[in-house]
């Protein structure tokens, strides 16, 4: 099938254009599933999922900030028995990572969104499905039934519209609402330009069109306008002085966020951005953390300072164009193992017990918990 009329100048032969997956042994860490994806992929859609803004430092930022971070593991932890089980927001997730909002799936594999909500719900954590989907809401709920799912917005000029899809959203099952506050216009990825990318003729973002608007004196509208009974989180916040208005407006979650690194480039990493939002909310809302995270051991740092769960973006997208839902919870499960592993190495048994003490970090801003009494075991 070649795609015809548009610049977008790749060919999509889904049925035939990645040879035979490697065995699953083949595949033990997210790089893995990133050079496979960045082999495969069309070039087109490759550098949509890893553009970052101008000239990418942010992006890159991300992922640098955590090999700063060094833990300080303690030792004669009992770990016999291990539960890297959390919660959000009330629900119970198998370990603390979840998939980010990302859009266009079909880029990676033709059944898109349904195939990432399928394998998060195998793996019992938190899909966010984006406004960006290639697949409606009712599509990604008939597949994954039963899963735990927030719904991505981004704020419409029409508000009707905006109103109708989070009402089709809370009716079909979906948990949270995650508006998004870092995209009042389209950050310059200077690859896209280049590629003159668009999507190819037959794939549509098939919930909402674009013509956002987003600020905190259109936010109280956003909180209310639908009536809804879901919790919202909003997404984007990388500041003391934002995450103090989210508290004020009434939000449950914040997931520190800068798009990865998307949108504004030479912005904070989002790490390094964790800290501060942390001490300025003080446990009055959860707090979340997407971008760069690639190991088990991103996770425990992020733990330790302060997030209660992280979110993944890009990774999920490689293992998606991997092999289908089948390999994209073999990713999944990657994330998990690698999750448990450093958790046994560094001698936590419960999530719950990984503190600001487990690392070294100079830290600018009174982090809460280096306040707190910590209880140690009686060896």
């Amino acid at each position: 099938m070649t795609v015809q009329g548009s610049n977008f100048c790749s060919t999509l032969f889904f049925s035939s254009r990645f040879p035979t997956p490697l065995s699953a042994m083949a595949m033990v860490c997210l790089s893995d599933f990133e050079a496979y994806a960045k082999k495969y992929l069309p070039k087109i859609a490759w550098d949509y999922f890893a553009a970052g803004a101008d000239e990418c430092t942010t992006r890159d930022e991300n992922i640098l900030a955590y090999k700063r971070i060094r833990f300080r593991p303690r030792m004669l932890w009992d770990v016999s028995v291990m539960d890297i089980k959390t919660k959000i927001l009330g629900s119970e997730i198998s370990f603390p990572v979840g998939i980010a909002p990302t859009g266009f799936h079909q880029l990676a594999w033709p059944d898109g969104e349904k195939s990432t909500a399928r394998a998060a719900r195998a793996m019992n954590t938190c899909y966010i499905a984006s406004t960006y989907s290639t697949c409606t809401l009712e599509e990604i709920c008939v597949a994954a039934p039963g899963g735990l799912r927030w719904f991505q917005l981004y704020i419409h000029r029409n508000r009707a519209a905006s109103q109708q899809l989070v009402q089709r959203a809370e009716a079909l099952g979906f948990q949270g609402l995650v508006l998004t506050a870092d995209l009042p216009y389209t950050g310059k990825r200077r690859d896209d330009v280049r590629n003159g990318f668009c999507l190819p003729p037959h794939m549509k973002v098939k919930n909402l069109e674009q013509a956002f608007e987003v600020s905190w004196m259109s936010f109280p509208f956003a909180v209310s306008f639908c009536l809804t009974r879901l919790p919202i989180i909003i997404k984007g916040i990388l500041t003391r002085e934002d995450a103090e208005l989210a508290v004020r407006h009434g939000v449950l979650g914040i997931i520190v966020s800068n798009h990865g690194g998307r949108q504004l480039d030479e912005g904070p990493a989002t790490i390094d951005a964790l800290v501060e939002v942390v001490e300025a909310v003080r446990g009055r809302v959860e707090v979340y953390v997407d971008g760069g995270i690639r190991k088990g051991s991103d996770v425990l740092k992020a733990l330790a300072l302060g997030a209660k769960c992280v979110f993944i973006g890009r990774p999920a997208l490689w293992g998606l164009a991997y092999k289908v839902s089948e390999e994209l919870c073999t990713h999944v499960r990657a994330s998990h193992t690698l999750l448990r592993s450093a958790t046994e190495v560094t001698e936590f048994s419960l999530v719950e017990n990984i503190f600001l003490n487990f690392i070294l970090l100079n830290l600018k801003w009174n982090h809460p918990k280096l306040n707190e009494t910590l209880t140690f075991p009686v060896i």
